[in-house]
Order: C-alpha cells, then sequence, then structure tokens
C-alpha cells in the first residue's frame, strides 16, 4: 500500500495532522495535509475519502465526486465513500445514481452501532433523495395527466358540438348530458393524480409499518420471540439504558434475540414505492 514503512507511518502522521485541522476547520490545511499523505500512498482509500470530506464542507462536488470515485476504487465497501459519492451525484440532480449509492452506503453501515451520526445521517439524506425524486415524478406526472385532462376536455366538447348540431330540439338534455359527461371525466383525472397530493395523505402512515415506541415508519424493523415488531436502534437502545426486557409484554430480552423482520421490511419498501411522500416523514 506504501513505498515502505517509513512512508507510511509518515502517511499516518499527515492524516492525523488532516483530522486536527479539520477539527478546527481550517480546510485548506487539512486539504494540503491529506493529499502529501497521498502523494506518499496513494492506495489507501481513507486518505481520499477524509480529502473528499474537505471538498464537501467546501461545497466542491467535482472534488468530492473525484475523490470517492478512486477511493471506491480502492475499497469497494467504503461507506463514507459511497455517501459522499451519492451526495455528489444529487447535486447534478441525478438522482436514480444518487440514491443507489446513499442505498449502498445504508447497507454498508448496518454493521455500525445503529445510533452512529453517520448512518443516522446516510438515513436522513436517502430519504430526502427519495423525496425529491417523487416529487420531481410526481410534479412530471401531475403536468403530463393535466395536459391530457385539457386534450380529452376538447375532444369531449367537439363531439358534443357535433351531437348538438344532429340533435337540434333537445338543448336542455343534452346540455345535461354534457355536463354529467365533463365531470366524469373530472372525477377520473382526479382519481388518476391522487397520488401526486401528498397534502391528504399526510400522517396516515398504516399503524403496522410503525414502531410502537418512536411511531415513526420502520428503517430496520427486528421482531422479539413474543411475536412484537420494533425498530431495531429504539429497541437496542432501550436494552442497553432501560433493560433487558420487552417494552410492551416486560418479558425477559436479549439483543440476540431479535430477528429482522423481513415482511415487514418488504412491506414498508412495497409502500414507500406507492407513496413517496411518506419519506418526508423520516
Amino acid at each position: 500500500m506504501c513505498p515502505d514503512e517509513a512512508a507510511a507511518r509518515q502517511a499516518e502522521c499527515l492524516k492525523n495532522d488532516g483530522n486536527e485541522y479539520y477539527r478546527k476547520d481550517r480546510l485548506g490545511a487539512a486539504i494540503d495535509a491529506y493529499t502529501d499523505a497521498i502523494t506518499l500512498c496513494p492506495n489507501v482509500a481513507v486518505y481520499w475519502t477524509n480529502r473528499a470530506l474537505c471538498h464537501r464542507r467546501r461545497n466542491d462536488w467535482r472534488r468530492v465526486e473525484e475523490d470517492c470515485r478512486k477511493a471506491l476504487e480502492l475499497d469497494h465497501d467504503s461507506v463514507k465513500g459511497h455517501y459522499m459519492l451519492g451526495l455528489a451525484l444529487l447535486q447534478k440532480e441525478e438522482y436514480s445514481e444518487g440514491v443507489k449509492e446513499l442505498e449502498r452506503a445504508t447497507d454498508l453501515g448496518r454493521g455500525a452501532h445503529p445510533r452512529s451520526y453517520i448512518i443516522e445521517e446516510i438515513w436522513q439524506e436517502l430519504a430526502r433523495a427519495k423525496y425529491l425524486q417523487w416529487e420531481r415524478d410526481s410534479t412530471k406526472h401531475s403536468r403530463e395527466l393535466q395536459n391530457l385532462k385539457e386534450t380529452c376536455e376538447l375532444a369531449l366538447e367537439e363531439k358534443l358540438s357535433l351531437d348538438n348540431s344532429e340533435k337540434e330540439g333537445f338543448l336542455d338534455d343534452m346540455t345535461h348530458g354534457r355536463s354529467e359527461k365533463l365531470e366524469a371525466l373530472g372525477r377520473v383525472f382526479q382519481k388518476a393524480g391522487e397520488a401526486d397530493i401528498p397534502s391528504r395523505r399526510y400522517f396516515q402512515v398504516p399503524d403496522y409499518l410503525c414502531c410502537k415506541i418512536t411511531l415513526d415508519i420502520f428503517r430496520v424493523p427486528v421482531v422479539t420471540p413474543s411475536g412484537l415488531t420494533y425498530e431495531r436502534a429504539t429497541l437496542l437502545e432501550h436494552l442497553h439504558k432501560v433493560g433487558r426486557f420487552d417494552p410492551t409484554t416486560r418479558e425477559p430480552l436479549n439483543p440476540s434475540q431479535l430477528v429482522p423482520n423481513l415482511a415487514i421490511k418488504a412491506a414498508i419498501q412495497a409502500y414507500l414505492e406507492e407513496h413517496g411522500w411518506a419519506y418526508k416523514m423520516f
């Protein structure tokens, strides 16, 4: 990884210097230190991700992307590499690719402490990206529906005008029929556009998709021997700080007894695919 042991030790010292500069918000000095470390040992992924962190603080997203891609060439499982690359892609409005990178970072980070700052931060950014993706798609869908509705209304008006010219003397009946047809057409398009109007559905996520403790949508649902499902991080925190028992049944409970609830996880993914606005509730 480094030419020799002396170079490796020097590179580590430079990395530590960079970390100290970063903590003091001396980003230029931190970047220089990480760059020197990279020059000595270019095959150490963390030097690249540390420098990317500095570029991120400066909103230099092009360099963030470059450094993260290099880091991921060296370490395919770098949580920070996937995370910051995802953020850089989102800045370019490449939502699909950005979301994939954030999802990869989330998957890789599952082994970390569930309350660690980086995992929480990734969750929040992923939810925000998913919401923005839904918002963009729903806006496009709404616009397309409106254009189609106007086209259908125009075609209906033309047809009704033609019918009117052939049925003189029945004006009242034709006016009533016209009104009914336009109303029916309006109801069809209203129904088709309901998924694009989140305000009507906020806070209506089914209870079985929400944790009994936090009342929030599950991220990583786990089931206890009693058959109850909780959010993994929240339940682990309860077991650590309050006591090793089920918070609902009060039965003894150890972390090793928790099992991923794959059925609920799949149900949540299906629900969010259909109701993208719900990502705003994370």
